[in-house]
């Protein structure tokens, strides 16, 4: 048995810094991975799916750039080379990652995978064969989330795609069907409609975008109608027939029963915790029905000592959050400070384009809560930059107080969505209230200088 202040059971977003961190400040450190440094984000997330994104962005704008009175001629996408590109981005992400768990003396990193044998023990299965038995004072848990398949006839006998393998594609599909209307989804589908693939989208759902609020759900349906994709909703798949790029999905819509051809299926459906294999009953640590490691505000387990961070812990599913769930571990631990996720803003972005940046309350959120709230929205048809650079898809849109004249949330679908709601995010943090921003002084002409009109609509009504 060999002993450790802490273990990190997975590297990804939370695991590897929180890893650094506590070596660094002199703690005996292992940290065991069972795939590659880096997590989802950067092996199949976040890093190969925005690098793809560039890619069938950069081809949309050509495409488009006539109206701007650029002639291009024909265009040739080359996916090869767009695969490599991002292969050699992900790699050197990685490595990177590796390269600085591997420099920081007091650390080990094990390549393996780990099952609870004991409270506070390990046992772990090394990728050359070893069996190596651990235990700590300190057991963090980060161990992620991977696509969830759903029950289907026929499924598991074809070769359908998961938002991890579809990344491995060496060909565009010729007719590429996406079971599920949200984040996921909704990127891929874009993203390879872009690059020459047929793309029929399937939402079991009156709508896509479920969460969001309905102008911004019937806005993002439009835009990528207009594009060419295919959306169907209230439809679901039956059955599945087929292989070798020659699939046959069965569908029931609230209309009718009817057979598609495909090529390519992607299982979109959302995400499950990668806790069976851990043997946490071993330690008596408790999961919900879906089995999400259950934590505190704190992120520790009902076993002390044991945390939870990341997706795994059921939270939000975003790599800036297990980010901050490592700083609120490591400066209460290491720092003695009484941090707490409870009340943290959760931002997003969903990197369609226009892209969709969230953050705080939405129309519909407010709504349920019975609040007092007003509406601020302006069509991006009326953002000067917009109309300048020619892309004025979309709109922002804000929920405010009225007494307090507080911002309670917003929704920016546009491009560069994201950027723009982390401005009016560090106005929500700093307790800047709407008027201010409405006479603020901002750069002509950006994106962010249209949060004067945003809030003039307000006083407009």
């Amino acid at each position: 048995m060999k002993h450790y202040d802490a273990i990190i059971i997975g590297a990804g977003q939370a695991g590897i810094p929180l890893a650094k961190k506590l070596a660094e400040a002199g703690k005996k450190t292992a940290i065991i991975e069972q795939s590659m440094v880096g997590g989802t984000c950067i092996n199949n997330g976040c890093t190969p799916t925005k690098t793809m994104i560039a890619s069938a962005h950069a081809a949309h704008r050509a495409r488009m750039a006539a109206k701007l009175g650029i002639e291009i001629g024909s265009l040739k996408v080359d996916f090869k080379k767009i695969k490599k590109r991002k292969d050699e981005i992900v790699e050197s992400f990685r490595n990177g990652a590796e390269k600085g768990l591997k420099s920081i003396k007091g650390l080990d990193l094990i390549h393996g995978s780990a099952t609870f044998s004991g409270l506070k023990e390990l046992t772990v299965k090394t990728a050359d064969g070893k069996e190596l038995l651990l235990s700590a004072e300190w057991i963090f848990i980060n161990t992620g989330a991977k696509p969830r398949i759903p029950e289907l006839p026929g499924l598991t006998a074809t070769n359908h795609l998961t938002s991890s393998s579809i990344l491995d594609l060496t060909e565009i599909p010729e007719h590429l069907v996406i079971l599920g209307g949200n984040y996921i989804g909704l990127e891929f589908g874009q993203l390879f409609q872009r690059l020459g693939s047929k793309v029929t989208i399937l939402e079991k759902s009156e709508r896509i975008m479920g969460r969001e609020d309905d102008d911004v759900s019937s806005e993002m349906t439009k835009i990528l109608k207009e594009e060419g994709l295919e959306i169907l909703t209230n439809t679901t798949i039956t059955a599945v027939e087929g292989n070798e790029n020659k699939l046959k999905i069965q569908l029931k819509s609230l209309e009718e029963m009817r057979t598609i051809k495909a090529t390519h299926l992607l299982i979109a459906v959302g995400r499950t915790p990668q806790t069976a294999a851990l043997n946490l009953d071993v330690p008596g640590i408790k999961i919900n029905k879906n089995g999400y490691i259950l934590v505190n505000d704190k992120l520790e387990t009902n076993v002390k000592g044991i945390y939870a961070l990341g997706d795994v812990n059921g939270g939000p599913a975003f790599t800036h959050i297990a980010y901050h769930d490592y700083t609120i571990v490591y400066r209460n631990l290491i720092e003695k400070g009484r941090h707490s996720r409870k009340d943290r803003p959760v931002p997003y972005c969903m990197f369609t384009d226009p892209q969709l940046g969230r953050v705080g309350l939405s129309e519909k959120e407010a709504k349920a809560r019975g609040l007092n709230y007003l509406v601020a929205k302006i069509p991006m048809s009326r953002v000067a930059r917009g109309i300048e650079t020619g892309q004025t898809s979309g709109f922002m849109k804000a929920v405010v107080a009225p007494k307090s004249k507080q911002i309670l949330g917003v929704s920016i679908l546009a491009v560069e969505g994201g950027e723009i709601m982390a401005v009016l995010q560090m106005a929500m943090e700093g307790k800047i209230t709407y008027d201010k921003l409405m006479y603020g002084v901002f750069a002509h002409p950006t994106f962010s200088e249209s949060i004067n009109n945003l809030f003039m609509s307000i006083e407009k009504e």
